[in-house]
């Protein structure tokens, strides 16, 4: 039996219009921080539970910074917002140490290899996170509109933080590109006609202001899934875009049958692209605006990649023979 009270949480949280992504992602701490405590309602629980339950994500499960602050994040909304029953700003927890990893960058020939043998339905896209250094979502949500074929460039809209940018596109993708949105166009034709489709998902302020854009061609998702599906927050019929899990395991196959011992994931190809602009001559403001990093010492991190390795340093060894 579904509980209850995380059926509330998730209408709650449909309703202000929170992020599908955000209102899985909260649903899993708070469901793990119920069940910390043997099932005991959070209304029965407070500053010393919470404190508990993240110490434990530490001490016994070694999660991440990031992952900790996550699930803190999460219990401080159920608690100040459905609870009403604030946290405490000074809880005393033991914080994750956990120093963060150095990013996996592929050379330009592994990077060939791996868009040559990833599955053809897959390689667009796949091509965009290396070439235009995208995240996996922004990718995934791309719209028909985002791209700007006179420009050569991708909109990319309330990415991380909420902010907007523009980034490269490479000219290689254009042709293949016009022919994705002819795909798209196909799929639209065919369901305007269906009397239950409802149009593609828009937040809720755009869907009041422009009232026919569900329908429009260039509010339609770059990468549409094959098959309508009823939208959680309506239950009405719409085409979403692909599930990004899709995209993940075309790249984990195509690096194992490209022979890449490396470990690659989508998050890679971002990387990559970001060192490769660096190897290339631009200099690092201009890194920093294409992935959209607020803080400059974000993008510094591929500085290290290139300073500390591959041609930059000399091993005292080599001056041996």
């Amino acid at each position: 039996m579904k509980s209850p009270f995380l059926e509330m949480l998730k209408d709650e949280m449909y309703q202000r219009h929170y992020a599908k992504r955000t209102i899985q992602t909260y649903l899993t701490w708070i469901s793990s921080y119920i069940h910390f405590h043997s099932k005991r309602h959070p209304a029965q629980l407070h500053n010393l539970e919470v404190e508990q339950f993240l110490s434990h994500l530490v001490l016994e499960l070694d999660v991440a910074v990031s992952t900790q602050k996550i699930a803190l994040n999460a219990l401080s909304f159920m608690y100040a917002e459905i609870i009403e029953k604030p946290l405490s700003l000074k809880l005393k927890y033991v914080r994750s140490t956990r120093q963060q990893k150095l990013p996996v960058v592929l050379t330009q020939p592994e990077v060939r290899d791996l868009l040559n043998c990833i599955n053809a339905n897959y390689k667009l896209p796949a091509s965009l996170l290396y070439g235009s250094g995208l995240r996996l979502m922004e990718c995934i949500r791309l719209r028909v509109k985002d791209i700007d074929f006179d420009y050569k460039s991708v909109r990319i809209w309330n990415s991380k933080g909420g902010k907007h940018r523009v980034v490269t596109l490479a000219d290689s993708l254009l042709s293949d590109l016009h022919k994705q949105i002819i795909l798209v166009e196909q799929y639209l034709s065919a369901d305007v006609v269906n009397p239950d489709f409802a149009g593609v998902w828009l937040p809720n302020r755009l869907r009041v202001k422009y009232k026919s854009a569900t329908s429009d061609i260039g509010w339609q998702y770059l990468f549409p899934s094959k098959r309508l599906s009823s939208d959680p927050e309506t239950n009405r019929l719409r085409r979403h875009h692909i599930d990004e899990s899709g995209l993940q395991k075309a790249i984990r196959t195509a690096s194992n049958t490209a022979k890449i011992v490396k470990h690659v994931t989508p998050h890679t190809l971002r990387h990559t692209f970001a060192t490769h602009l660096l190897l290339s001559g631009a200099d690092i403001r201009t890194v920093q605006d294409q992935l959209g990093h607020a803080d400059l010492r974000t993008t510094q991190i591929y500085t290290h990649i290139l300073q500390r390795g591959g041609n930059s340093v000399i091993s005292p060894l080599s001056n041996l023979f």
